[in-house]
């Protein structure tokens, strides 16, 4: 067993890199709120910090309550997780994942006092989502419908949410521009799935890629990417925004060489093919945020 100092084990656990799931939604529906002048900085950069707190706490909750589970163990194929290796103790971890919802609660309670009871409402159904994907007597990530969850939180929740908080209102600019965001941010957990089909079948967690299999769960990973790259086509289709809402179509290269490496990626493998995804997903966010906003 790997060791390491307290501060590189509370990093890992936060887990940087999965941070960008949280920011490309902000990014979008502040461009789409940009878009139709009604852009407010301070609600955008809450929006921000509140979703960063929330995938804080998500991942301390997955780090604890999968090890708890028997999810993670020694033939686990993905990055180190700290309660795991015992860099961290389960109480340890459960604490700062309530210390980070605390956080996320705190900003959420500002955007109430700007944007009202919805705000609240989502926060809410937001830390739940995020305690019992793995947590609680029957955590859903393990009967297969973690992926419906993201896409419905990153996507319309996220965008939508920050939308709302600056516009008071959600248009339909905005509610077409969470579709691809949430596949995408759907396309990285598919990824992290796949390459934990064995170990998770054998753990009795039976994510959506457990249920669809090997073959199936590549092309649901290409769908995903589809649906991303078609929806601002239909958004420029229906005149809801310029052609510059294409502008993401740039990362289209990017997007070709992972569905590449997803038709044979395996194993250790795809923990490439999963920093990429999140890579792209946050690539095409900007993009996408500048197209809406110009």
């Amino acid at each position: 067993m790997a060791t390491v100092s307290a501060r590189s084990a509370w990093w890992l656990a936060i887990r940087p890199a999965t941070l960008t799931a949280s920011a490309a939604p902000v990014l979008v529906g502040s461009g789409a709120a940009w878009a139709e002048g009604a852009f407010a900085a301070g609600p955008a950069f809450a929006a921000l910090l509140g979703a960063s707190l929330l995938q804080v706490g998500a991942n301390f909750a997955n780090d604890v309550f999968d090890f708890e589970r028997g999810a993670d163990n020694a033939e686990r194929l993905g990055p180190q997780r700290a309660t795991q290796q015992g860099w961290i103790s389960p109480a340890q971890m459960k604490r700062a994942m309530w210390l980070a919802f605390a956080g996320a609660t705190a900003v959420g309670l500002y955007l109430t006092w700007i944007a009202g009871w919805p705000v609240l409402a989502l926060g809410l159904l937001s830390i739940a989502a995020a305690y019992l994907y793995t947590g609680g007597p029957r955590p859903y990530g393990y009967l297969g419908l973690g992926d419906l969850s993201v896409f419905l939180f990153f996507g319309p929740g996220a965008v939508a949410g920050t939308y709302y908080v600056q516009a008071l209102s959600v248009s339909t600019l905005a509610w077409y521009a969470a579709l691809p965001i949430g596949a995408l941010a759907t396309a990285i957990l598919v990824v992290n799935n796949l390459r934990d089909i064995e170990t998770d079948a054998r753990a009795g967690k039976h994510t959506l890629a457990v249920r669809l299999g090997d073959g199936a769960t590549r092309t649901y990973y290409l769908v995903l990417l589809a649906i991303a790259y078609l929806v601002p086509l239909l958004i420029w289709w229906r005149g809801l925004a310029s052609a510059w809402v294409m502008l993401p179509w740039l990362s289209l290269p990017l997007a070709l060489k992972l569905a590449a490496h997803m038709r044979h990626d395996r194993g250790l493998a795809l923990n490439g093919s999963l920093v990429r995804t999140a890579h792209l997903e946050v690539l095409f966010g900007l993009l996408f945020a500048i197209g809406l906003a110009w």
